[in-house]
């Protein structure tokens, strides 16, 4: 099977930090090309270096990091989390980055990026300001974007965020807004499954017995964010890609609400025939996971 090649969009955060290793211990299977970084979890420029910090543990600096929003699309400042500590890696040993970042701003990369591989999958598990910009001064970028596969959004669960919304979604529901319009094929890994994929003890003991460096920073991530959140949020996307078979999903179509009120953010999910009224459907949602095999997943990618 030919390797998934696809640009990595994410505010690293603990789990986007996991999900990096995971996605980077299978190189069988995957090919990540670039990072486009968003403010979220944390600040813009922790976010640009803890993509780093991650990419030159793994010992893959050749992976290209441009610097992308800091702020969401109709506010000044975005929310930011509680759960990854002040550095958004959880007090992280490792040090600050030495690889430059790559010239050129993260929006404008996705479409050159998107016209340079022909049909670009990309996998977002942040806000989604830079996907969205990029669709607002690219309209034909959809031609050119194969998938969409996000970390993102509570369709039949409630928020974590507000009692509707999920963090990435109440960060910037005007970008998933945008994104959901675009005609992009759109696969959503939201809370729905994502509290389906737990950290347990178990994990994290075959974590540090594995040794290496990178399985040394992943059983402390997963122990000090662990501790807070013991869900692997964005590493199911990743996983997603890897073994959509571990999973199970549902069609639909999704619309994101955008006003003021304290359902900015929410996820309003048409799956039955009756509510989706003749809308054709722009999501495949998924809604479940085998929990011990995606663990399994997970730690053998730590042990490649």
């Amino acid at each position: 099977m030919a390797k998934l090649r696809f640009l990595y969009d994410c505010d690293p955060g603990a789990d986007d930090a996991l999900a990096m290793l995971l996605a980077l211990g299978r190189p069988d299977a995957l090919e990540m090309i670039g990072v486009t970084c968003v403010a979220g979890n944390v600040g813009l420029e922790p976010v640009l270096n803890n993509a780093r910090r991650i990419l030159e543990l793994a010992e893959r600096q050749d992976i290209p990091v441009y610097s992308g929003a800091a702020r969401p699309i109709m506010a000044s400042q975005g929310r930011v989390s509680i759960m990854h500590g002040s550095d958004g890696l959880a007090g992280s040993p490792l040090p600050a980055p030495k690889m430059p970042l790559a010239s050129g701003h993260a929006a404008v990369e996705i479409s050159r990026i998107a016209r340079a591989e022909g049909q670009l999958h990309i996998c977002a598990t942040g806000p989604l300001t830079n996907l969205a910009v990029a669709l607002l001064l690219d309209p034909e970028l959809p031609d050119h974007v194969s998938a969409v596969t996000l970390m993102g959004g509570a369709a039949f669960c409630p928020g974590n965020t507000t009692p509707l919304a999920e963090f990435n979604f109440a960060v910037d529901p005007h970008a998933a807004a945008i994104l959901f319009d675009s005609g992009i094929p759109v696969t959503m890994l939201g809370l729905d499954v994502t509290r389906q994929a737990v950290i347990t003890k178990d994990m994290i003991h075959q974590a540090e017995a594995i040794g290496t460096p990178v399985a040394r920073e992943a059983s402390r991530l997963l122990i000090n964010y662990g501790a807070k959140d013991p869900c692997l949020h964005d590493p199911a996307a990743i996983a997603w890609m890897l073994s959509p078979d571990m999973f199970e999903t549902v069609t639909g179509h999704v619309s994101i609400c955008t006003d003021s009120s304290p359902a900015a953010g929410q996820v309003v999910a048409a799956v039955s025939e009756r509510h989706l009224a003749g809308r054709t459907p722009n999501c495949t949602i998924v809604t479940g996971v085998d929990a011990a095999a995606f663990q399994r997943l997970f730690l053998e990618a730590l042990g490649a």
